[in-house]
């Protein structure tokens, strides 16, 4: 019978109805955790306002913040894999250092995300809606018996699949699969991942409705002769955005350094803040929708914009450092609206354009926020488009979100999600390749009869894309010639380039008789 590798056509099209199956099984558990997180933030608000006027209850509700913190911290010591965003354990396992425990990270982030909202924390859904979309879809490949190629495209539509849910975005969780997880572009696997998230889309649509996440109605596009002020935003938010990336790894030390503490008592920490914070600030918690509807139904004075933008901000990278489960995507784009409602203002003001450009200045600015941050302008510029149900100022988001990544970049401040990623290996005991090319080392046992077995390293047909470094045979290392003969029971070690580590992986696989060709 053929391998998948010898019939791409065959591969392509079975990709399509997995990308639909991984839709269906990723959107849904991505919108129940949506349903589970407003609820959630629903009953914190109300909590709040049949407490705030009742010390009894105040004090009640702070001993029930320390419990959820304490059960959070035990969640996450349970499974360590399912604190944070979750976006940097997904692109550690794509890039074949970490192998996440499924099914354990299903419910630990789900549990944990939504106790973490309940509190009060100031995280986001969608990071987690990433990890739990890729988590969905390799359980799915594990109990359907995928082979690692399949299992890898499905990772990655899950992924993508989890944030269509979360933002009503397609066409971003298509392309952040792509730039952010992936960092290269597969016929195979785009149609695997278009369909899967399509298919999310469709189920979230269907119970959050057609209204795109944020509801700001653009009059009219920024007129061309006004550009020098994007230029400007641009260079102040790529410069927000390395601040941003400095304090949110701070606050990460800021725990760490706290040794003394065992790390499931830390969580502890943000829960106890929180409730101060809810009797002082309430706009500031959880995601931030508190903060969007500040400033699309009113209008705040300058001062105002920037302590609600100031106290989000630290809160956000205390929550963060904790290492509780929740993302900070959404609430870096309250960050980055909140950047943009206090310079448009002030060039409004200053200039005398119209006050309905403000709404321009924010959303624009939200994009060139994100895109400084997480360095992948092509997801900026398509999930604020896609957010506000408009593409009318498609050049003034890219012109943003350029200068922002370029700015960005000089100041030699590294994506939030590779850091973080950095992070979780050094942890874990792994050190991520300073090689350009991204090289990882995976090893294969040779099996009897397989078609390496008894054979010298030169005359097997080995895939592009990887080295044959060394063979291990028993305690002995053998460096790996032409002339080597590769024996049953040896284990082949290769270096190869993870952004075709999922074809190579099962190219040496079927060489090595690790699995048998469908």
């Amino acid at each position: 019978m053929k391998s998948l590798l010898e019939d791409p056509h065959g591969f392509s099209v079975s990709l399509v109805f997995d990308g639909i199956l991984v839709g269906i099984f990723a959107g849904c558990i991505s919108v129940i955790y949506r349903l589970l997180l407003n609820n959630a933030e629903k009953l914190l608000f109300a909590i709040i306002a049949f407490t705030k006027t009742r010390p009894f209850w105040i004090a009640v509700w702070f001993i029930a913040l320390i419990i959820m913190g304490l059960i959070v911290g035990w969640i996450m010591s349970w499974e360590g894999m399912a604190s944070g965003s979750g976006i940097p354990q997904v692109q550690g396992e794509m890039k074949g250092y970490l192998n996440q425990n499924w099914y354990r990270v299903l419910c630990s982030k789900i549990i944990g995300g939504t106790l973490c909202i309940l509190g009060g924390l100031s995280l986001g859904r969608e990071g987690p809606s990433v990890q739990l979309g890729a988590m969905s879809a390799k359980g799915l490949s594990k109990i359907t018996k995928k082979s690692p190629t399949k299992e890898r495209y499905m990772m990655t539509c899950g992924a993508g699949a989890g944030l269509a849910a979360a933002f009503n975005a397609p066409l971003a969780g298509v392309m952040f699969s792509l730039e952010e997880l992936q960092k290269n572009f597969n016929s195979s696997m785009l149609v695997c991942i278009i369909s899967g998230c399509v298919t999310s889309d469709f189920i979230s649509k269907n119970v959050f409705g057609l209204s795109p996440v944020f509801d700001f109605h653009l009059t009219a596009a920024l007129p061309l002769k006004h550009y020098w002020m994007l230029v400007l935003l641009g260079v102040l938010l790529g410069c927000c955005g390395a601040f941003y990336n400095f304090v949110m790894l701070k606050g990460q030390d800021l725990f760490s350094a706290m040794k003394k503490i065992p790390d499931k008592y830390r969580i502890v920490f943000p829960f106890v803040v929180s409730g101060i914070v809810c009797y002082t600030l309430p706009s500031i918690l959880a995601g931030g929708h508190a903060m969007v509807s500040l400033i699309t139904g009113h209008t705040l004075l300058v001062s105002t914009m920037l302590l609600l933008l100031i106290c989000k901000f630290l809160f956000s990278a205390f929550c963060f450092g904790s290492g509780a489960p929740g993302g900070i995507f959404f609430p870096m784009l309250i960050l980055g609206s909140y950047i943009g409602a206090i310079y448009g203002t002030i060039m409004i003001q200053a200039s005398g354009i119209p006050s309905y450009y403000l709404v321009n200045f924010i959303t624009i600015s939200m994009a060139g926020f994100f895109t400084a941050i997480v360095r992948a302008p092509i997801t900026g510029i398509l999930l604020i488009a896609e957010m506000t149900g408009t593409f009318e100022h498609f050049l003034s988001l890219a012109v943003v979100c350029i200068i922002s990544y370029l700015v960005a970049h000089l100041l030699k401040s590294e994506p939030i999600y590779e850091s973080l990623l950095g992070r979780i290996l050094a942890k874990n005991g792994f050190k991520e390749s300073d090689d350009a090319d991204h090289k990882v080392l995976r090893g294969f046992a040779v099996g009897t009869g397989s078609l390496a077995a008894s054979k010298l390293v030169k005359d097997i047909p080995w895939p592009d894309h990887c080295l044959i470094v060394t063979l291990n045979r028993g305690d002995e290392e053998i460096i790996a010639r032409g002339s080597t003969e590769i024996l049953a029971g040896d284990k082949i070690i290769a270096l190869i380039d993870d952004n075709y580590l999922g074809m190579v992986t099962e190219s040496i696989q079927l060489i090595c008789g690790e699995i048998i060709p469908e």
